[in-house]
């Protein structure tokens, strides 16, 4: 070893023996990085080992990252999310044969020196001279373990990780002073225990807990002798000691540890030579990460829950804090999913819709009074193959949605609520032909009004469909104009805050269009957005902001753990116990005789409302009992297929209605859901009555005023044409929304 540089002065080495006051530390760096030579890769020592003595004496040693487990409401596993597959033990859940395997492999006089093993820097420095080049290193496990302690915290930084991980003398000499301080502070055991935790096994498997179970699909605490041979041996290159990838030079280094342990008296060289005999032994489990491998199709629902942690401020305050909150895991979440309800969901999914259809479907149920989310599943699976998909078709984009979907007439309610709760009775009454303009002007909530320049007109979905018609009978048939004149008659402002109090809102986070048009469900919403909004009518009034996580336990190491507060549902009356036990009411109608026959429960109580866009683009159910509220959506998530002349489930349609096809998938998903639970009833109210049969005749006639034979004061400020009444003309998408938005 050279003593000077050639143009005179002290070498790097000698520089930091001056600076740590022990010769032999030159060369405890010199060999723990493995150089023949210093000058070789231009290293130099000054701005490093000047600044020696402003180390920080205590090593900061960060929660080592570990896999996140996902769990629903019964403590079932959902999922197991990670961004380092770990699982930490303690040093008794260790096969011995483990743990003396890695010690002799790697540090054979780990029991027996400090931080800094003199002898083998001696020896590696001998061999390194005679073989001219780099033959041994010399760094102690408790040095292996300091240097994976700063890769840990660098995290997936790749500067970072280079920063951590450089080939410097001031590098080294930090990781010896941390050594130091780790083998003074953690003792032999621990020091173990934590590196066995810590350490890179290769195959994405962190820590030999992680490892055992991928190499051989058991616990780290089984490994039998020639189990953890191969393990240690890894660990020294874990990609050119692959053994899924290298068998045979998995084993050839498989058998290096087994002679080394026998030489090193942990085995004797009979069992040593028994073992280096056997074959590999893998069983291997492939690595089981992320929302993808989801059981019981509740891979959308999970990455909502991810999505959630990662924007809410609970989980701290910026992105960046919760994201590494996220990336660090070691976190168990118990969500709100219900598994009962969840494989109801999937099921009648899976019988009504195929993966490969046209069109697509998607599903979510909610718990009213609480906004718990107790079921989300839709026909695409989660994934990036053919037919799968990786947006969850049940929520807004801004949590890995779409921009959502035309809820169509499943809006009326919203309507009716708003009209009821400021004064409007249930039975009031419009002409509600078949064909009208969009009425105007209509008050808008900015002080100015909707004005229908272009004589827009609407229809509605059927030519029989000629009123008068009271709220009862017009929401049951949906019946469009009836509700366009409602909305004309209260303002668009009314329906706007009533929407607001439900959290209806656009999917694609824009505000709601206020013309009347929006009484047809023309603004895209999302399935969980209206299936929370139900739940409101459901709860007798009172809205409750959805929530997906009921408690969060962080592992902080060993057995300690601690809970983190999790988001809460917030809970605020949005409208009247009257006004939602009429609404309930009038929705039961629908079920009972209106449009959503079909989606009845039979003597379980419900309620809902169908929806079908205009062109037929979407079709829904929405509906509800006094305990569960979900929404069905079906149609083309790109918004180019049409539901005529289509089949669906292996079932052909000329046309699709709400009722017909996500009518049924609601019935038999919540039927699976709220079996064996109770079945309350709604306080339904008295809703007398209007005998518009006799009118309808008289309206066709219409009287000298043309108001069509309305059994109310007809709207003021609304122009009647002469041919107002029955009039056939073609519908279409007029008014600035759907002129057919039907049931």
């Amino acid at each position: 070893m050279a003593n000077k540089r050639s143009g005179g002065g002290l070498s790097p080495t000698q520089q930091a023996a001056k600076f740590l006051g022990v010769s032999v530390l030159a060369g405890a760096v010199l060999a723990g990085i493995a150089l023949p030579a210093v000058g070789a890769l231009g290293l130099a020592a000054k701005g490093s080992v000047d600044s020696f003595d402003e180390i920080p004496a205590n090593l900061k040693r960060p929660p080592l990252s570990q896999r996140t487990t996902i769990l629903d409401s019964k403590g079932g596993t959902i999922a197991t999310v990670y961004s380092r597959d770990r699982t930490v033990v303690d040093l008794k859940d260790i096969s011995p044969y483990m743990q003396k395997a890695i010690v002799a492999i790697e540090d054979a006089r780990f029991y027996e020196h400090g931080a800094v093993d003199l002898k083998g820097i001696l020896r590696a420095l001998n061999e390194n001279a005679q073989s001219g080049g780099v033959a041994q290193g010399a760094s102690t496990l408790t040095q292996q373990y300091v240097k994976n302690v700063f890769v840990e915290e660098a995290g997936d930084d790749p500067t970072k990780v280079a920063q951590a991980t450089q080939q410097t003398i001031g590098r080294k000499i930090r990781e010896l002073k941390y050594a130091i301080q780790v083998e003074e502070k953690l003792g032999k055991k621990r020091i173990l225990e934590n590196y066995l935790n810590i350490t890179f096994f290769g195959q994405q498997a962190y820590g030999v807990e992680a490892a055992s179970r991928r190499y051989f699909s058991k616990s780290a605490k089984d490994l039998n002798l020639e189990e953890a041979a191969l393990l240690a041996g890894i660990v020294q290159s874990p990609s050119r000691y692959d053994p899924i990838n290298d068998e045979t030079e998995a084993k050839r280094r498989r058998n290096v540890v087994l002679q080394r342990m026998a030489d090193t008296g942990d085995i004797s060289q009979e069992d040593a030579d028994k073992a280096k005999e056997k074959p590999l032994g893998l069983n291997v489990s492939r690595p089981k990460n992320g929302c993808i491998t989801a059981v019981k199709g509740a891979g959308f629902f999970c990455d909502y829950v991810e999505r959630v942690f990662k924007s809410d401020p609970v989980f701290g305050k910026t992105k960046k804090d919760r994201q590494k909150i996220w990336n660090q895991g070691g976190l168990t979440i118990r969500t709100t999913l219900d598994p009962q309800a969840q494989k109801s969901v999937q099921a009648s999914i899976k019988q009504h819709v195929k993966q490969s259809d046209d069109v697509a479907t998607a599903a979510t149920i909610v718990e009213p009074g609480t906004g718990k989310i107790l079921a989300m599943g839709q026909s695409r699976p989660y994934g990036f193959g053919k037919s799968e998909s990786a947006i969850n078709l049940s929520v807004d984009k801004s949590m890995g949605g779409g921009a959502g979907y035309q809820p169509g007439s499943t809006f009326k309610p919203i309507v009716a609520a708003a009209a009821i709760e400021g004064g409007k009775p249930a039975t009031q009454t419009y002409p509600s032909p078949y064909e009208m303009p969009y009425p105007s002007p209509v008050a808008q909530c900015n002080g100015q009004r909707y004005v229908n320049t272009k004589g827009e007109k609407l229809t509605n979905e059927n030519k029989s469909e000629v009123g008068p018609y009271a709220m009862k009978e017009a929401t049951a048939k949906s019946v469009n104009t009836y509700y366009v004149q409602l909305i004309a008659d209260i303002g668009v402002c009314p329906v706007v805050q009533m929407a607001k109090k439900m959290g209806v809102e656009r999917a694609d986070g824009g505000a709601l269009g206020q013309g009347p048009s929006i009484a047809l469900g023309t603004q895209e919403m999302s399935p969980l957005t209206m299936a929370n909004a139900y739940a409101t009518f459901a709860s007798r009034g009172t809205y409750c902001t959805p929530i997906a996580i009921e408690s969060i336990t962080q592992e902080l190491g060993g057995e300690e753990k601690k809970p983190l507060d999790v988001p809460k549902s917030t809970c605020t009356r949005a409208m009247s116990e009257k006004t939602a036990d009429t609404v309930n009411t009038i929705l039961r109608g629908v079920v009972e005789d209106g449009t959503g026959q079909q989606a009845g429960l039979g003597s379980r109580p419900s309620a809902g409302k169908t929806g079908t866009t205009d062109s037929r683009y979407a079709a829904w159910f929405v509906g509800y009992t006094p305990n569960m509220s979900g929404a069905v959506w079906v149609g083309d998530p790109q918004h180019k297929r049409q539901m005529t002349n289509i089949t669906i489930g292996g079932s052909y349609y000329d046309k699709v209605y709400g009722g017909e096809v996500p009518g049924p998938i609601w019935r038999d998903a919540m039927d699976g859901a709220l079996a064996g639970k109770p079945a309350p009833d709604f306080n339904l109210i008295n809703i007398p009555d209007q005998n518009t049969d006799k009118n309808k005749d008289k309206g066709k006639k219409g009287d000298d005023k043309g108001n069509g034979g309305a059994t109310q004061t007809p709207l003021p400020s609304i122009s009647i044409p002469p041919d107002f009444l029955g009039g056939v003309t073609s519908g279409g998408n007029n008014g600035g929304g759907n002129g057919r938005n039907g049931g």
